[in-house]
């Protein structure tokens, strides 16, 4: 399993432009659990790690409500991956850990 605990400074490449969203994860298992924060509002997350994917689903109120589906590689102290919006198509997710 891939180390993912701590804190992640992410963008996500939107129609919107760019979300910042920081990602703050404790992994437990093949599961983990944190908080997501940024632009479009703060909820908790919790979901999936396989290897060094991480899967997990997370609520968002701006724009409009909306859950999000998202999808990370972690490499180290960097993680790439996508971030699922409904019918409004799926966006680029890269991040690095800050603590």
């Amino acid at each position: 399993m891939a180390d993912i605990d701590g804190s992640w400074d992410c963008v996500v490449k939107s129609p919107l432009g760019d979300q910042k969203l920081t990602l703050t994860v404790t992994g437990e298992g093949s599961t983990f659990s944190g908080t997501g924060s940024g632009a479009m509002g703060s909820s908790d997350v919790s979901g999936a790690l396989d290897g060094n994917t991480m899967t997990w689903k997370m609520s968002v109120s701006v724009p409009m409500p909306m859950t999000l589906d998202c999808t990370a590689t972690v490499d180290g102290d960097t993680l790439t991956g996508s971030v699922g919006a409904g019918a409004f198509g799926s966006f680029p997710l890269s991040g690095t850990r800050t603590a």
